[in-house]
């Protein structure tokens, strides 16, 4: 056993070597294909991570209609604090919140001159312990006959769903379209080491070898073919998501919440190798059976 695995090895490395022009032809056909794949994968999962931290730190603002007493605004208090899983609740008046919006324009204050008296409503701001409870509590608020309305940050999590939704079908149509390139490229590959070796293939064949014994070279070869291009991608892609990360921390861009560089890319690297591999061993497999009779 140990002798055929030895032969099967020699054979794969001589023939790789006979054609080594398409065989790196072949590698850097899998590198690209597996490195685009590695960016879309990356680039969804990242979008649902922000999506989900957003989700998980949304706040519902609760604003009220003009005119109501004391009472109203503080009956309005006391039937929020009563919500389920509710974290925080803050109360700003209207003044407050004119001063807090005076000081984001800054030096366009100006601006409000015209504005005859205070447009802004009081609110009440609300965090909870899940977004489910702030779903509920959003379908629960929205009927308090003192509340104007309620905004939360709903409408941003499901752009990112959307956006990642996108991007996960326009990865899935890529990623069918560059394993039919790689599978063409590796079995032309694997082909043309099958025409070169035809005669000593119907020669082994006269002496009694298998057909197994026969494919075992060839499928070697698309194994390796694979891995190597596979293996390029991921060390690429670690290299540069490690380049994004650092340039971002740099930047002053922490706030934005990217996965970290470990154990994600070593998931993404093993996902890649699998793939390669799967995708040479297939490659060689069709090959084999189209052009080569045994």
């Amino acid at each position: 056993m140990f002798s055929s695995l030895g032969y099967f090895w020699k054979e794969t490395f001589y023939s790789l070597f006979r054609n080594k022009f398409m065989a790196v032809a072949s590698v850097l056909t899998v590198t690209l294909s597996m490195f685009i794949l590695g960016v879309f994968l990356c680039a969804v999962l990242n979008i649902n991570h922000m999506a989900t931290y957003l989700e998980n730190q949304v706040e519902m603002t609760v604003y009220l209609k003009d005119g109501l007493n004391t009472e109203q605004v503080m009956a309005v208090g006391k039937k929020l604090k009563a919500l389920p899983d509710l974290k925080e609740i803050k109360f700003t008046n209207k003044d407050q919140a004119m001063a807090e919006f005076k000081q984001r324009l800054g030096d366009q204050q100006g601006i409000l001159d015209a504005i005859n008296g205070n447009p802004l409503p009081s609110s009440y701001s609300t965090s909870f312990a899940t977004p489910a409870s702030l779903k509920n509590a959003v379908s629960i608020v929205t009927q308090y006959p003192e509340v104007d309305s309620v905004q939360y940050g709903q409408d941003i999590i499901e752009q990112l769903y959307k956006v990642a939704q996108v991007i996960r079908i326009g990865g899935i149509i890529l990623i069918v379209f560059l394993a039919g390139a790689e599978l063409f490229i590796i079995s032309n590959t694997i082909r043309l080491t099958v025409f070169a070796r035809r005669r000593e293939i119907q020669i082994m064949k006269y002496v009694g070898a298998t057909n197994g014994f026969i494919r075992w070279p060839f499928i070697f070869e698309g194994m390796i073919i694979g891995f190597i291009g596979s293996g390029l991608s991921a060390f690429i892609l670690w290299e540069g998501y490690k380049v994004v990360l650092m340039e971002m921390a740099q930047a002053g861009l922490v706030f934005i919440p990217m996965i970290p560089l470990w154990p994600f890319i070593g998931y993404m690297t093993i996902m890649l190798l699998a793939a390669g591999i799967i995708i040479g061993i297939l490659g060689s497999t069709i090959s084999l059976r189209k052009y080569m009779k045994v």
